[in-house]
Order: structure tokens, then C-alpha cells, then sequence
């Protein structure tokens, strides 16, 4: 009778520590991402958000297609955007920056060593390289709320220096609701 007591004894200490052993690792274990396309966390890096000003758009620099591309996402339908012609496979995107209604995407790209900073338009989908860096580099493109200026870091004099850019008067602005051109925007 000892023997076997002290048998299933063991076996009982055996089981009760795999089960505490078990219950320790699903404790342990990252919450769950949903991998859902319609999710703007996933289980790729999802880094450099950028918000429009009236708080609908999402932009984003993520490794979900394998590149380095921006996502936009639409926060009150919960949805990415298909925008056509943003990403260039030849192109590392990085450091997205939205207008008012997220209408203008302003961000950096590099390739071949040279950097480029590019204006996406997503009424007319389409992009425009507004400044191209022959010399150093170009990094953390801004583009202003209504999408006339842009500023950004230039490396071409051997040090970061901050530079402006006017894309204009002849561009069409991204203005709100009631706003009119020359005049800000003040929020609740």
C-alpha cells in the first residue's frame, strides 16, 4: 500500500507541477494582435504615426508587405486606405506627415543613396517629388495643416540644419470646414 501511495503521490506532484508549469508559460505569453487587414497593430513593425488634423487619418511607416512602406488608415470607418502609387518598390518611405484632412501625405524617401521628399495627393493619387537632396541627407519632413509648406532636416551643408520648403500659392489648399485661407485653426 505505500507503494502505491507513494506512486501516485508522485504522479500527482508530477501533474500538479505541469499544470503550474503550463499556466506560468499562458501567463506569460504577449496579448493577442489581430491580424486582421482591417487592424492597424499587427505582428510587423508598425512604427512613425503621423495624425491628420482633424483627427480621422492615420499614416504610418509599417514592414507588413515586406518593404518599408506607409499605411494610411481611416480611424472613423476603421479601415486602411488603397492609395495607389504611394509606395515605390525602388523606395525606403519613412517619416509620414498629414495636412488637415489627411488630402496631402508628405513624407522622405531613399534610394540609390539619395534622399527625396514627396507630396501624395489623395484626391488625384498621385506623387510629386517636391524636393530632391543632392548633397547629405533629408530627414522628418512637416507639412503644414493646410499643405502649403513643408519643413524638414537637411544634411547638405555637413551638419542638420532645418530647412523650409513653399510648394506655392497655386496649390490647392486642404482647408476645414468653415476655415479660410491665412487663418488658424483652434480646436475644443
Amino acid at each position: 500500500m505505500t507503494k502505491t501511495l507513494r506512486h501516485w503521490t508522485r504522479r500527482g506532484l508530477s501533474l500538479a507541477c505541469g499544470a503550474i508549469v503550463a499556466g506560468l508559460l499562458g501567463a506569460c505569453e504577449s496579448p493577442q494582435v489581430s491580424l486582421a487587414p482591417s487592424s492597424v497593430n499587427s505582428r510587423y513593425t508598425d512604427s512613425q504615426p503621423a495624425l491628420s488634423a482633424n483627427g480621422r487619418f492615420l499614416a504610418f511607416v509599417s514592414n507588413r508587405n515586406g518593404s518599408h512602406d506607409i499605411f494610411m488608415y481611416d480611424l472613423q470607418e476603421r479601415r486602411f486606405l488603397q492609395l495607389s502609387g504611394l509606395n515605390r518598390p525602388d523606395a525606403i518611405a519613412e517619416s509620414p506627415s498629414l495636412t488637415n484632412s489627411g488630402r496631402y501625405l508628405a513624407y522622405a524617401i531613399a534610394n540609390r543613396s539619395r534622399g527625396a521628399i514627396v507630396v501624395y495627393d489623395r484626391i488625384t493619387q498621385g506623387s510629386q517629388v517636391v524636393y530632391q537632396a543632392d548633397l547629405g541627407g533629408i530627414r522628418r519632413p512637416k507639412i503644414s495643416p493646410e499643405g502649403r509648406y513643408i519643413v524638414f532636416e537637411s544634411g547638405r551643408r555637413g551638419q542638420w540644419d532645418i530647412e523650409t520648403l513653399d510648394r506655392g500659392p497655386a496649390i490647392e489648399l486642404d482647408l476645414l470646414d468653415g476655415q479660410t485661407p491665412g487663418t488658424s485653426v483652434s480646436f475644443p
